[in-house]
């Protein structure tokens, strides 16, 4: 088996906020969208809603390598939307707004989420952290995936990113992922045996009568760089190995739920402070 590449690419979301109230710039203008287009290219894009902005790094060699990609990307996002009264957050929440006077970008795909969704998309004033790494071998692929939860909640706790909704403490470290949970599509998929099973919703693991109530994830997981991606199945129970020698096998959960877009670590470089 050839050793994996361990290429990666991050995607990174915020929220633009106003630099002198902090709230969120519910119509930001298109000239920053423009003006950041035009220096980041591919690198940068829209979000579902008006006041999101997204970034995503080439594929990176090193972690070096990302960690510059991401500095780059963060310092020009402050620079054009400073030229315009505005700074981006990385928070997976914003601490006090209201996400009824927000407004979603009008592109067709997220017309037809705000379609379909009603409600549901209209909540989702949330942002996160994407980590897509390659594994070429499909096998060795599946097999660490369905390891990797076992360290996700650990990761999560350490996060704290969004305890804050609507200006007021949630009670919980997290409170993007109660709700993300409110759309049909999340939560932790099934562990799965083999790649073909990752593309064949009817040979998919069911859980035993004796499994626990399980972790919820809530996001999109993506395959490594390159490969498909796929959303969060409803969410099941998983198994653990009988393999004494393995990590506690669970459900594929993604770094985005689970890493958020909480801190500056990733790239060494902070957003801009108030």
């Amino acid at each position: 088996m050839d050793a994996p590449s361990f290429t990666l690419g991050i995607e990174e979301e915020y929220l633009l906020v106003d630099r002198e109230t902090r709230d969120l710039a519910d119509d930001p203008p298109q000239a920053l969208f423009d003006a950041c287009k035009e220096a980041l290219s591919d690198r940068v894009s829209t979000e579902f809603l008006r006041c999101q902005i997204e970034i995503g790094t080439p594929v990176c060699e090193t972690l070096g390598q990302a960690r510059d990609e991401l500095a780059l990307l963060r310092r020009t996002i402050a620079e054009k939307a400073s030229a315009h009264g505005l700074a981006p957050i990385a928070a997976s929440t914003h601490p006090f707004a209201d996400w009824t006077r927000q407004s979603h970008t009008d592109l067709a795909r997220y017309n037809d989420i705000a379609r379909d969704m009603q409600v549901v998309a209209r909540r989702l004033l949330i942002c996160g952290m994407h980590v897509h790494v390659a594994i070429e071998d499909e096998d060795l692929r599946i097999d660490l995936l369905n390891q990797l939860t076992y360290f996700l909640p650990h990761l999560l706790a350490l996060s704290t990113s969004s305890p804050f909704w609507r200006g007021q403490p949630s009670g919980l470290k997290s409170y993007r992922l109660a709700v993300f949970n409110e759309l049909p599509r999340t939560g932790l998929p099934e562990t799965f045996e083999s790649p073909a099973n990752t593309a064949e919703p009817s040979t998919r693991w069911s859980p035993p009568a004796r499994s626990r109530t399980p972790r919820r994830c809530g996001g999109t997981c993506a395959l490594p760089t390159g490969s498909r991606r796929w959303k969060c199945a409803s969410p099941t129970s998983a198994p653990r190995s009988t393999t004494p020698s393995r990590l506690p096998r669970s459900s594929v959960a993604c770094a985005a739920c689970s890493i958020a877009c909480a801190s500056t670590i990733s790239a060494g470089v902070s957003i801009p402070a108030f």
